[in-house]
């Protein structure tokens, strides 16, 4: 493993207005230099958190995907962030963890926000996905997904974890800033790995305010990198191996984890 470069947007959204959203975000990015590995963008960052699916929605070959491959290949980096995916008449609020080469994967979100009739609108993922880079294991996931431990469990065996970080992308609003940021933590704390949480900032155009307080939390449970609320920012965190795997060695509460399985 090698140290690990972070980089979180956290950004206000424009509601409903695409190509001025990727214009945004493109202008903020343009300045940074190569040093970063990782782009982490708010969830469905070129749209706002909106259930208008047949208007927005894009097959992996439309504006968004593309965007997201031209600024791959720019920074020389991964970049992340979801948008709404269309197959037939099915959607999916999916992430996509698009390479500087072009080539992707992706994770269509879990947990549907049913207080903001997402589950009336998108179709539930399936599957979580476990994504290699520079030697660590990382698992990318979606807002509300943060409330549901049993799937963001982390499991140890043969001496190897499942995975060494977990990012959160989210739309998440600022009435509930304060959940936000103890289950970050907790997530850091009880699967012995990094989070990243990034979130947006601004009011969306169903009158939803977001605070952002996006952040990254050590194993430990303490803040390694964070925002000033309301306020449009990037930032790098750099993601120390030894102070993860020492960590580890020192307090593997992972030996004495349950075993369970989803059904």
């Amino acid at each position: 493993m090698q140290d690990l470069r972070i980089t979180m947007v956290q950004s206000d959204i424009a509601w409903e207005q695409t190509l001025k959203n990727l214009d945004n975000f493109g202008r903020k990015l343009e300045p940074m230099n190569k040093a970063q590995d990782i782009v982490v963008l708010p969830e469905m960052f070129a749209t706002g958190f909106t259930m208008n699916v047949k208007k927005f929605a894009e097959d992996m070959n439309g504006t968004v995907p593309e965007w997201m491959r031209k600024i791959a290949a720019t920074l020389n980096c991964v970049i992340t962030g979801s948008f709404i995916y269309r197959n037939d008449d099915v959607f999916y609020n999916r992430l996509v963890w698009m390479r500087p080469d072009g080539s992707y994967e992706t994770y269509d979100k879990k947990h549907l926000f049913r207080f903001g009739n997402e589950h009336n609108f998108f179709t539930a993922g399936t599957d979580k996905i476990i994504i290699e880079l520079k030697g660590w294991n990382i698992c990318p996931m979606i807002c509300y997904d943060l409330r549901f431990p049993a799937w963001a469990k982390n499991t140890y065996a043969n001496d190897r974890f499942l995975y060494d970080v977990l990012i959160y992308i989210a739309n998440w609003p600022e009435a509930r800033k304060h959940h936000w940021e103890i289950l970050l933590k907790a997530r850091a704390v009880e699967n012995l790995c990094y989070v990243v949480g990034v979130n947006r900032v601004g009011r969306d155009g169903r009158g939803t305010s977001h605070s952002g307080n996006s952040m990254i939390i050590s194993p430990k449970g303490k803040m390694m990198g964070s925002f000033e609320e309301n306020n449009e920012a990037i930032t790098t965190v750099l993601l120390d191996t030894d102070q993860l795997i020492q960590y580890r060695k020192k307090f593997n509460v992972a030996l004495d984890w349950d075993n369970f399985l989803l059904q």
